[in-house]
């Protein structure tokens, strides 16, 4: 009776093992929830087309710091979110632009299924965003990464700025700016070396203009962030060699960029 037992017991032990390696986890690491553009394909069981007002409506998560991007065909929409077990989410009221548009009830409803949303579950390619185990207020479907044809994409850190009065170390004595370019969506993101900011740009070959950033709105010292928007709006055009982004205006390179 004795050995019935611990064979029994070495048999469950076995097996607890093997459920525990096949038990499905919803940890963002295993499930390609962040670092993946999501395109909006239903809202409150209601399907979306996949443009509205000429753009794709989408949600993309950034791992890294735990950022936010979406659009419901008008207006830029960002925040935090939150990751827990079970496939826990929540998303946290963002910024967003002020652009009027012509169709606003799939931004409004996206913005609203958003803040709403406890949960989430991934499907092959598709995710949903879920409110307790109701129906899910939002469907996305993966969007396959674009081909890398710019070599402007990625993270740069300023290590130059022209034109300025004081030393570029004590502009910015303790946090450098950094951009980060996103060719496919036309936008750059990252920090003053104060406030986080977003800007949309147009691009026509290695010319560029950066429209007016969106930050937020801490109150930094010395003149660092100002030099950094100004002189940005500045650029026409730019150049990259290596590992080194020149951003130009007329024939003068007014900001340089390591690859970061």
């Amino acid at each position: 009776m004795r050995q019935f037992f611990s064979i029994f017991s070495i048999a469950c032990l076995i097996t607890a093992c093997d459920a525990t390696k096949k038990a499905p986890s919803n940890d963002v690491n295993s499930n390609p929830l962040a670092g993946v553009k999501w395109r909006l394909t239903e809202l409150y069981g209601k399907p979306v087309a996949e443009k509205i007002n000429g753009k794709v409506p989408f949600l993309e998560l950034q791992e890294v710091d735990k950022r936010y991007a979406a659009s419901g065909g008008c207006n830029g929409i960002g925040g935090q979110f939150t990751l827990s077990k079970n496939g826990r989410i929540k998303f946290s009221q963002g910024m967003s632009t002020m652009m009027a548009c012509e169709n606003m009830e799939v931004e409004t409803r996206l913005r609203d299924a958003l803040i709403a949303t406890d949960n989430y579950t991934i499907n092959g390619n598709t995710l949903s965003l879920n409110k307790a185990r109701m129906a899910p207020l939002a469907r996305f479907q993966a969007v396959d990464p674009p081909v890398a044809d710019n070599d402007l994409n990625g993270a740069w850190e300023v290590d130059y700025v022209s034109g300025i009065r004081i030393a570029f170390d004590g502009l910015y004595p303790d946090k450098k700016p950094v951009i980060t370019f996103n060719i496919a969506d036309n936008k750059a993101s990252g920090n003053s070396s104060c406030n986080n900011f977003s800007a949309t740009f147009t691009i026509d070959g290695s010319n560029i203009a950066f429209n007016d950033p969106m930050a937020t709105k801490m109150a930094c010292p010395g003149e660092g962030e100002a030099v950094f928007f100004k002189t940005l709006k500045t650029v026409t055009r730019y150049s990259v060699e290596g590992n080194t982004l020149n951003l130009i205006m007329g024939d003068i390179a007014v900001m340089r960029l390591q690859r970061k």
